[in-house]
């Protein structure tokens, strides 16, 4: 994938979780500087844990000034017309689908340039996908998507491990739709048919 399109898709996903995170701080009643915070960590939150973990310090998000702009002018456009963005709930899930989708290719495969390995590539594709929404879960009280059911993570591993497969086999950039689609299809029809992830048998009654 070329190094373009790549800042391309990481931008474009970072401002969808930086919205989700920012529209999560209005509705607690933060201040703009709590929902610029929220936002950023959001936005930021996955992709900086990757880049940890793969040993590329400094993290991008801290060396291109594009990564830090993008959720702070995103946290204040929602702190500014948060009514809008509210109205539009259903829409706000659907792209925060789309950067769910977007952020575990654009993570499994730059963990794959690291030279790690598919299974790896793919776990941290879903990590740069979900690390951020834990981390804006956490800091605001509630707790995190991945841990109440919802088929979140899921999705996000199986668009990663198709991008991670892709890219270790050499494959055609065409084919990273697929792991985008993987992941989004999956994603928004457990979200429209309520579809959650099994609970131990039993749990109420423990």
């Amino acid at each position: 994938m070329s190094t373009t399109l790549l800042l391309i898709l990481d931008l474009a996903g970072i401002a969808v979780f930086a919205s989700t995170g920012a529209l999560v701080g209005v509705r607690k009643e933060l201040d703009v500087f709590g929902v610029a915070v929220l936002a950023v960590m959001t936005g930021l939150g996955g992709g900086v844990l990757r880049d940890l973990l793969i040993g590329s310090v400094p993290p991008a998000a801290l060396e291109d000034w594009r990564y830090l702009v993008v959720p702070f002018v995103t946290s204040l456009v929602v702190f500014a017309f948060h009514p809008t963005f509210g109205r539009r709930e259903r829409g706000i899930m659907l792209l925060d689908a789309v950067g769910l989708a977007l952020f575990c290719v654009t993570g499994a495969v730059t963990a794959e340039e690291a030279g790690l390995n598919v299974l790896s590539s793919s776990a941290l594709g879903m990590l740069t996908g979900i690390g951020g929404g834990m981390m804006r879960d956490i800091a605001s009280g509630r707790v995190p998507v991945v841990f109440r059911g919802e088929l979140y993570a899921t999705p996000a591993f199986a668009g990663a491990l198709v991008a991670s497969v892709v890219h270790h086999e050499g494959w055609s950039q065409w084919w990273y739709i697929v792991a985008f689609g993987t992941c989004l299809v999956w994603r928004v029809l457990a979200l429209k048919r309520g579809w959650s992830a099994p609970l131990p048998p039993g749990t109420a009654h423990v």
